[in-house]
């Protein structure tokens, strides 16, 4: 899928059918993942039929299909640019300053 030009219904839908495959390779039922992940049936239907969710739904989830470290593929942490690397001689920084 070329998320670039996708809506954002096209890519909530495909979050759901990946979802549904997953927890079907895994052959749990509905009623089980949403138990385990403490969300009600119709929540993770909506999510399985591309109708959203709250992230925290979706990340409940993914920690029950055991999928939350995939996280870090969707959004992995951004390294430091050499100019704040430069600027910050070791410092954690703590705050971003507007210009």
């Amino acid at each position: 899928m070329n998320y670039e030009f996708a809506t954002t219904d096209e890519i909530l839908g495909e979050i759901g059918q990946r979802v549904r495959r997953e927890r079907l390779n895994q052959n749990l039922k509905m009623a089980t993942v949403a138990e385990r992940a403490g969300i009600s049936g119709i929540v993770l239907n909506h999510l399985e039929n591309g109708k959203g969710c709250t992230l925290a739904n979706l990340i409940r989830v993914l920690r029950v299909l055991g999928k939350l470290e995939q996280i870090d593929v969707l959004l992995p942490e951004p390294p430091l640019s050499p100019i704040q690397l430069a600027k910050m001689r070791g410092k954690i920084r703590q705050k971003a300053s507007e210009k």
